[in-house]
């Protein structure tokens, strides 16, 4: 447990750290932000024609609102977590590249859902979006992150009780 703890603070202060370098930010947090951007357009406008997004920015042409996809709302610091749990337990590294994976992708959906709620409780209501945003959004991503590791935990294989171990005989 100690272990897992070390490993997982050091990856976490590490992963945190490069992400508030200039050149990350630069070439991978902006031109990620800015595809998050696109895609969460892409699915808006299977229904809504007037959306359009510019750079990290969603935008209705009639209206004019927009929402703003900043650091902190393009889910990279509830990857950065989840990586760190995952990559700090002892397992194998298939299963870690998997369970990372599958969770990348599980935390990157559930942000487009938020991103594309936001942009609309935003122009119905201003404390709603203020809300949602600051609270509950924030909120469930992280707690996304933590549920699929504790999925991912669910899904290794059991290497503690071999079949020569007491404790896995039948009773």
């Amino acid at each position: 447990m100690l272990r897992f703890f070390i490993i997982f603070s050091v990856l976490l202060i590490g992963l945190f750290t490069l992400e508030i370098l200039q050149p990350v930010e630069k070439f991978f947090i902006i031109p990620f932000t800015s595809m998050i951007a696109d895609i969460s357009v892409w699915m808006v406008q299977t229904f809504d024609e007037n959306v359009i997004a510019t750079g990290n920015v969603i935008r209705d042409r009639i209206s004019g609102f927009g929402v703003s996809i900043e650091r902190g709302c393009n889910g990279l610091e509830a990857v950065i977590i989840l990586f760190s749990a995952i990559f700090a337990f002892p397992a194998p590294f298939k299963n870690k590249l998997i369970g990372f994976t599958a969770g990348f992708f599980a935390i990157q959906f559930l942000n487009l859902v938020r991103i594309i709620s936001l942009y609309y409780l935003g122009q119905w209501n201003r404390t709603a979006f203020d809300w949602f945003h600051l609270y509950l959004w924030q909120a469930l991503i992280i707690l996304d992150a933590l549920v699929v590791w504790i999925i991912w935990l669910r899904t290794l294989p059991n290497s503690r009780h071999g079949p020569d171990d007491p404790e896995s005989a039948p009773a």
